[in-house]
């Protein structure tokens, strides 16, 4: 059976900080608060299963709201919501180049949160840029969840190597035309139109390239069969044969259907690309303390807690979807994957994958390009 996406999810669950957004959490004393902590994240962080022997082991009362964009996140915090959250779970440029510059964030000891990061993979290593401010000083937040991202095929109909070779150049070929899918995850989609331009999507960009741009995603959105936010059905329409491709995904939209058995679905990340030679992006999830007015005490004890072996293995595959976790550098988490698990995650290519791609970022022209991208995909539906 396959599992229920990341956005249909949440907001079918949509838990407990609709009231908080208007202002229903009442502001409360400090000493009321030592048992008491709430958490905005990506999916996941919010399970039972990570969450229940927190609450256990400290008898406390933890609530927490996924989240489904990682703007809309931070303006909540800017909109007051710092009053309301402890800790935020976003992924990487956002804690270092505006949460904390803003004041919405705060660091955390690096006497007490270093020590993990060496037990890590090798690339978060400390000091992990991501992790750091810009003047490398503070520790900003731990890292955790992580996965290349661009497109998914099916392997019995386009191989992996030719995949591979081509990248996003696949989606142009005219014989693919009514041959895929796109997975309406809109930003992510603009940083892959861009990429299928051969546009660095994390620079400034030309008058020329805009063009490009908007030319691009018509194109993109004019040759698909299908277009939805569920990536259950999208890897349906893959496995049916409906279509061979989809455009946008990953290890994180793969792993549900290779964790079933459909070891022919396969996220790809390109070999080559315009971002500095790099086809491919990686996200990478960071979770930071906010500046919470009336903090509490346990939102550095949670930090500390999702880094132990069995709670990481326990982030990495809550329900949902599956990814690496940067603690796989642990023997004792790497250990405690089986081999069905370290393939739905793509663990055999983990590391080429991580060559190739750059870390996502923050587009500067991203509101003229989701205007764009908005009219393009309005005139595909309309």
């Amino acid at each position: 059976m396959f599992r229920m996406n990341r956005r249909n999810f949440l907001q079918q669950t949509g838990v407990w900080a609709a009231a908080a957004a208007a202002s229903s959490v009442p502001t409360l004393g400090y000493a009321a608060r030592d048992k008491e902590l709430n958490i905005y994240c990506w999916e996941g962080y919010n399970s039972d299963d990570v969450l229940d022997p927190f609450r256990k082991e400290f008898a406390a009362t933890v609530r927490a709201e996924g989240l489904t964009s990682d703007p809309d996140a931070v303006n909540r915090l800017r909109a007051g919501e710092t009053k309301v959250w402890d800790l935020i779970n976003l992924n990487n440029p956002w804690a270092r180049e505006m949460m904390y510059p803003e004041g919405l964030i705060k660091p955390i000891p690096r006497d007490r949160f270093e020590p993990y990061y060496e037990k890590m993979m090798t690339q978060f290593h400390p000091p992990y840029p991501w992790a750091m401010d810009k003047e490398g000083k503070e520790l900003l937040g731990m890292t955790q969840r992580f996965g290349p991202f661009n497109f998914v095929v099916n392997t019995d109909k386009i191989s992996q190597a030719t995949a591979e070779d081509q990248g996003f150049k696949l989606f142009l070929d005219p014989a693919m035309k009514g041959k895929y899918g796109i997975l309406t995850y809109d930003n992510w989609n603009i940083y892959h139109m861009c990429v299928a331009a051969d546009i660095h999507p994390f620079k400034k960009h030309t008058k020329e390239e805009m063009t490009k741009f908007g030319e691009m995603a018509k194109q993109i959105f004019n040759g698909a069969k299908n277009l939805t936010d569920d990536l259950v059905q999208m890897n349906l329409a893959l496995i049916n044969g409906e279509i061979d491709a989809y455009f946008t995904g990953g290890t994180y939209t793969a792993s549900p259907a290779r964790f079933d058995g459909a070891k022919n679905v396969r996220g790809i990340t390109p070999n080559s690309g315009p971002m500095d030679g790099k086809g491919g992006i990686v996200w990478i999830e960071l979770t930071s303390v906010v500046n919470n007015p009336d903090p509490s005490p346990l939102a550095e004890e949670f930090l500390a807690y999702v880094q132990r072996p069995d709670v990481s293995k326990k982030v990495a595959f809550a329900e949902g979807t599956y990814n690496p976790v940067t603690q796989m550098g642990d023997k004792d988490v790497l250990a405690s994957f089986d081999a069905d698990e370290l393939d739905a995650i793509q663990w055999d290519t983990l590391e080429q994958e991580m060559a190739n791609s750059v870390d996502y970022d923050i587009n500067p022209d991203y509101a003229e390009m989701y205007e764009l991208y908005s009219a393009a995909k309005r005139e595909r539906e309309g």
